[in-house]
């Protein structure tokens, strides 16, 4: 064994030592996996703006719907269902503040058919050896902000996201094991029915 021949062996084994690096996931397979979430559920922590921390548990059902449900002592909701956000706050007793789901980055990815191919919507797509990070905007309202989407690969599975709103807060979501293909019921998503749990 010549010099360089040994000085490059420990090399070799601590290369085949080392996890590999993960490939970055094209926005294509990406598009799919979104696609093919119908409904799950996940246990998530959210970094809000100001720096404080909530949990709760999230619910999705495609397309439209979304329910965040923080633990206590919190007990907010925010509610997406019907192309409408509905923020219930649980230290108001005023009906819940409501704006139109488009206005939110989060659409995108609830959107019947996800595209992220499409022009203008992906402003970054990169990979750091771990995960697949893209940065995508609504192209016909860029200024709704954006939603930086966080993947890992083998499963491909959503990780977490981060909300950039239109005055540059950010809000960042991390999801525990996305549980896909739950059975949830539409009165999750009803306003109505969360109006009248709470008026009793």
């Amino acid at each position: 064994m010549n010099v360089r021949t040994a000085l490059l062996a420990p090399l070799a084994l601590i290369a085949l030592s080392l996890p590999a690096m993960a490939e970055k996931i094209s926005l294509q397979a990406l598009s799919a996996y979104l696609n093919g979430i119908t409904s799950a559920e996940s246990d998530f922590s959210q970094i809000n703006a100001d720096g404080s921390i909530s949990t709760g548990k999230i619910y999705i059902k495609r397309p439209g719907r979304v329910r965040f449900e923080y633990a206590p002592p919190d007990q907010s909701l925010v509610l997406a269902s019907g192309g409408q956000v509905a923020i219930f706050d649980a230290k108001s007793n005023q009906p819940p503040e409501q704006y139109p789901l488009k206005r939110t980055p989060l659409n995108l990815i609830l959107a019947e058919n996800v595209d992220l191919g499409r022009a203008r919507m992906v402003m970054d797509h990169s990979a750091d050896g771990t995960s697949t990070k893209v940065v995508a905007q609504d192209p016909d309202n860029p200024e709704y902000g954006t939603i930086a989407l966080v993947f890992t690969d083998n499963p491909i599975a959503l990780r977490q996201w981060v909300i950039t709103d239109d005055l540059g807060q950010q809000t960042t979501v991390i999801l525990g094991d996305l549980k896909a293909g739950q059975d949830l019921k539409a009165s999750l998503f009803s306003f109505e029915t969360e109006i009248q749990r709470r008026a009793n």
